[in-house]
């Protein structure tokens, strides 16, 4: 069986997925095999001071070495590493990833919020089903938050928007980014659409242990207004220690609730379903069919 790298260096944190690839007749299944998490957070420089620091380059070199370690004792043959809003709109993404490249001989590539948004997309294959209904995914990253509608079986219609939880927990969202997002998802969605809701990301998933709700199961737009009130009455030490956090999770989750909760409220979804698939599944998708699905069967 073959196996497949996707690396994604987001504003938070950066993550492989590893998958192997397995044929079954006239289909392919990827099968998750080995996932991991750095907590960099490049977004806390590249969105305050427009660069990326030495520190962060260092701890980033650092990272995607480990990665390359890890796909070879994985015995991984194709692999992509894709950079998001943090990398992409720092002044120094060029000399970042050119002092990555001269450490690893890897190779990362810039991709706009239009394309993470689809390949975000790729990874999820509830669009099949229901084609009576309009389907939203969004995806809230550090950086940036990615929509992508798909009404009943149409092209997917994508978006980006300059709002994450990295930007929002150092004040560099302004609110009127807020009514951007109202007024592209009503102009794109018909009042009488049956909206499907999707979530994608890391915090969507611990919020869907946090309240409880089954894997596979919606959440409600009730348990997530009570999380994010409970949340909201504690500090930052306080909510690590009494909901079980990591530091880089206690921080941001609440702004990823913010995000999430009025999304909900703008198109009127009382449930949210979280398909625990990113960016990282999506390029496990889109790796594997750019590099011919007879040469990996071989």
């Amino acid at each position: 069986m073959r196996k497949i790298a996707a690396i994604d260096i987001g504003s938070n944190a950066v993550r492989m997925l590893i998958s192997y690839v397995i044929s079954s007749g006239d289909e392919y299944v990827f099968q998750k095999n080995s996932y991991l998490r750095l907590p960099i957070r490049l977004g806390e420089d590249s969105f305050k001071n427009g660069v990326i620091s030495n520190e962060k380059i260092i701890l980033l070199t650092n990272a995607i070495l480990s990665f390359k370690y890890i796909m070879k004792v994985h015995g991984v043959k194709d692999y992509k590493i894709y950079a998001t809003s943090a990398l992409r709109e720092s002044i120094n993404s060029k000399e970042v990833i050119s002092i990555v490249k001269k450490n690893t001989d890897l190779n990362i590539e810039l991709i706009t919020g239009i394309k993470e948004a689809k390949i975000i997309s790729k990874g999820n294959s509830h669009e099949k089903i229901e084609f009576n209904k309009t389907f939203l995914y969004v995806d809230v990253g550090g950086g940036s938050t990615e929509f992508s509608i798909l009404r009943k079986g149409k092209e997917k219609i994508s978006r980006s928007f300059k709002i994450g939880t990295v930007r929002l927990l150092n004040n560099l969202v302004d609110d009127s980014m807020f009514m951007d997002i109202k007024k592209w998802l009503q102009s794109n969605i018909d009042n009488d659409d049956k909206i499907k809701l999707f979530a994608t990301g890391g915090n969507i998933n611990k919020i869907q242990s946090m309240t409880g709700s089954k894997s596979g199961k919606p959440i409600s737009y009730l348990s997530i207004k009570d999380l994010s009130n409970n949340l909201m009455e504690f500090n930052y030490q306080e909510r690590m220690m009494k909901f079980d956090l990591n530091p880089d999770r206690a921080d941001v989750i609440i702004y990823a609730l913010k995000i999430f909760i009025t999304t909900m409220e703008f198109v009127k979804a009382n449930k949210i379903f979280v398909p625990k698939s990113g960016l990282v599944d999506g390029m496990i998708n889109e790796i594997f069919y750019e590099n011919n699905a007879s040469k990996l069967d071989s």
